[in-house]
Formats: structure tokens, C-alpha cells, sequence
């Protein structure tokens, strides 16, 4: 068998194609997908240069095109970053094989054996922006848990995408036929691959709000949103301020392009005069940009002024909106008003203000005296992500192996009939 080939065909004869590789992808051995997954991290490494010549035209491209810098740094590749991919590649490959996983189960006073099991979802769409390495997290994910997988990146990343999925789709030969496609084409093509109801079995756009709103406008297959992080870190009045430094320089500054960097910091008023000098200070030395609510502008006059939309903004850049707070109510209610649902963060000493954080924001991720930016499936132990949800059904958090599986009853009697 051969993995599908990267080639021009209608989205829905791409879909059709990938329906039928699910059917037999479901009943396929863990030790065939693995060893797939094996063989697709050692072709990434094999053809780094193949794959770097091919991200450079996208990254000329997107210089000539004005990308913001956030936006460069999320499509470019170095030597260094596609081992990682192929590195996550081995680790999805080590990882259980989710598929078959007994939930629950048991006899029934009647006698019946219930057995509720895991089982792959079937065609999963994955639409994402200027981020290559998604195509083989993406397709790593998808085939271990037994599902066909479309990737649809965009026109940004390519060249990239279509030379990481041929290396993917090359490697997998032994997997069926059309379990991986590359879906190319405009704005129409992206609409017909959403629609396709009782073909594709779940689509995932992961990107800001403007493909969020997009897919919502249009889909009528079910959808699993990736979407905005407007993360937050909440420095607390019993906070240990040296780590409370440490975590917001590291939640801004360490890949300020990605959803789990921090875009507000919140600073409880009773050591805000304290904290707040040397925090802005550390910020301004990796460049960063303040933007501050007239107490913050108090303590340092050169802070900017911060707008209303400044709360609720992605800012995706070294730009950090900063507010003071006089409780941790107070910055739970900020946090629920303006936060995507993503990641959180509080430093505290103080258990019962960890608790009411954990327990009043609503957020796929809460973290207590720990930065955001560890809210990944790499991080989390899932190898890769395909992207973190941030919605409540049926997957929140980073979207990894389980997540791309339902459920199914197997039930086994001897003769019975219902009375």
C-alpha cells in the first residue's frame, strides 16, 4: 500500500480518498504505525536541506510580503527545529497506541459483557496558519490514533508544507492509500472541505480569531476550535516577586508568537510599588512593549496608557498590557471577562488564593507559580499537539492522541434477548 501522493485533486475527491483509508487505517497494527511514524522522523532528518531550501522561499516570500516578525518566527525552520519535529515524531511513536484503550466496562446483572473502547474519530481536517511543523504533528498524531488526516496550511508556509507532507506521505508507505492530503486551493476550497458532512469526521482550525470566525461561518462538519490565546500571569500579594519576575519574562519573552505566551500581567496593589519596577525594567531590557492602567502608570509615568481593546488583544509581539488589582477576585474577574480560555497563571504563596484561582477562572490551563508557555502536548507528554482547545466539547487543552479518538460499546451476550 501507498500512502496517498501529494498531487492537484479536488478537496473532495481528497476526502473521499482519505474515508476510505480510515476504514482499513482503524484496524491497522500499533507495531505498522509505528513503525510509519519511525520512518517519517528519519526522512526529516535524512532531507533537512531539501526541507530548508524549501522554507527559504517562504520565508523570502514573507519578508517581500511584510510578515510581522511573530509571524516569521512561526514559519521559519532551522536545522535545530525540524530534529524537534522528527525528535516529537519518535516521541508519538512511543507513546500507547490510544485505540482499542478499554474506558469502562464490566458484566451486567443480566449477564452481558459492556466494554466501552477507544476508537479513532475516522477523517480529521487540520487547517492551520504559518506554522509548518503542524503538518507532521498534525499527520503523526492523526495516524498513530488510526485516523486519515487533510492538512491545509497556508499559502504563507506552502512550499514548506507541501515538501514536509511528500516526506510524510513518502515514509508511510506501508499505511493505506490516501491517509494523508494535502489540501490546496482558495477561500472556496477551504469552504467545500468544511462542508463535507458524513465524509470528514471533525475539522481543527488552528489560527487567530479572523479563521476562526471564518470556519464558524460556514462549517457543517463538527469543529474542534485551536483558536486565540490571551494569556494571563496574576502576580499575587504573598508572591515569591524574584519568581514572579522570572515567570512573566518567561511567559512574554521566550516565544512571544505563540498562543501560550502571557499578553496581560495582573499585580495585586499591596506589591505592585514593589514588583513593578524591576519586572518593567527586566521586560524593557528583552525589548518589550508596556502598556499600563493609570495605577501602573503611578509607579512608572513612562508606562503607555493602555486601552480597553488592550485587555482583550492577542498581541502575538513583545507587547504586554499590565493592570493592578486589589484581590485575587478582582483579577479572576478580569481574567474571565477578557481571557480566550487558554492558559492562566498565578504566583502565589498563599493556598486558599491558588485554590479560588484554580477553581473561578475558566480556562483549558491553570497554572499555580509556573509560566504558560508550558501548555503544549510536547510539554504535557503527548509527543506533539495538533493544537489546544479552548473550547469544552469534546476536547480541551492541547489536542493529542485521546482527543482524536471517540468511543464505541462492545457488547457480548450469549443468546440474550431484552424481556
Amino acid at each position: 500500500m501507498a500512502a496517498a501522493t501529494v498531487t492537484p485533486t479536488s478537496v473532495t475527491d481528497l476526502a473521499l480518498a482519505a474515508k476510505a483509508a480510515a476504514r482499513k487505517l482503524a484496524a491497522v497494527p500499533s507495531a505498522t504505525k509505528d513503525a510509519a511514524l519511525l520512518a517519517i522522523a528519519d526522512a526529516l532528518e535524512a532531507r533537512i536541506p531539501e526541507i530548508l531550501e524549501a522554507n527559504g522561499r517562504d520565508l523570502d516570500a514573507g519578508r517581500e510580503n511584510g510578515l510581522s516578525d511573530a509571524l516569521m518566527d512561526r514559519l521559519a525552520l532551522t536545522d535545530e527545529r525540524v530534529r524537534a519535529i522528527a525528535a516529537g515524531t519518535r516521541a508519538i511513536a512511543a507513546l500507547p497506541d490510544p485505540v482499542g484503550e478499554v474506558v469502562d466496562g464490566g458484566r451486567l446483572p443480566n449477564g452481558l459483557e459492556v466494554r466501552k473502547v477507544r476508537v479513532p474519530l475516522g477523517v480529521v481536517a487540520v487547517v492551520y496558519e504559518a506554522r509548518p511543523n503542524v503538518t507532521i504533528d498534525a499527520a503523526a498524531l492523526a495516524l498513530k490514533s488510526g485516523n486519515a488526516v487533510l492538512l491545509r496550511g497556508s499559502s504563507s508556509a506552502a512550499h514548506s508544507n507541501e515538501v514536509l507532507a511528500r516526506i510524510a506521505t513518502e515514509a508511510a508507505s506501508d499505511l493505506p492509500a490516501g491517509a494523508i492530503g494535502l489540501v490546496g486551493g482558495d477561500r472556496a476550497a477551504l469552504t467545500e472541505l468544511a462542508q463535507l458532512e458524513g465524509v470528514v469526521d471533525l475539522i481543527i482550525p488552528r489560527g487567530g480569531e479572523g479563521l476562526k470566525k471564518a470556519i464558524s461561518a460556514v462549517a457543517k462538519v463538527p469543529v474542534i476550535y485551536a483558536a486565540a490565546g490571551n494569556c494571563h500571569v496574576y502576580v499575587d500579594e504573598s508572591a515569591d516577586l524574584a519568581a514572579a519576575e522570572r515567570i512573566i519574562v518567561n511567559a512574554k519573552v521566550q516565544r512571544p508568537g505563540t498562543c501560550n505566551s502571557a499578553e496581560t500581567l495582573l499585580v495585586h496593589s499591596a506589591v505592585a510599588a514593589q514588583f513593578l519596577p524591576g519586572a518593567i525594567a527586566a521586560l524593557r531590557a528583552e525589548g518589550v512593549e508596556l502598556r499600563g492602567d493609570e495605577r501602573v502608570r503611578a509607579i512608572d509615568p513612562s508606562v503607555s496608557a493602555a486601552s480597553e481593546s488592550d485587555w482583550g488583544e492577542e498581541f502575538l509581539a513583545l507587547i504586554l498590557a499590565v493592570r493592578v488589582v486589589d484581590s485575587v477576585d478582582e483579577a479572576i474577574d478580569h481574567v474571565n471577562r477578557y481571557g480566550s480560555g487558554h492558559s492562566e497563571a498565578i504566583i502565589t504563596n498563599d493556598r486558599s488564593a491558588a485554590r479560588a484561582f484554580q477553581l473561578g477562572i475558566d480556562s483549558a490551563c491553570i497554572y499555580v507559580n509556573a509560566s504558560t508557555r508550558f501548555t503544549d502536548g510536547g510539554e504535557f507528554g503527548m509527543g506533539a499537539e495538533i493544537g489546544n482547545s479552548t473550547q469544552k466539547l469534546h476536547a480541551r487543552g492541547p489536542i493529542g492522541l485521546r482527543e482524536l479518538c471517540s468511543t464505541r460499546y462492545l457488547v457480548e451476550g450469549d443468546g440474550h434477548v431484552r424481556a
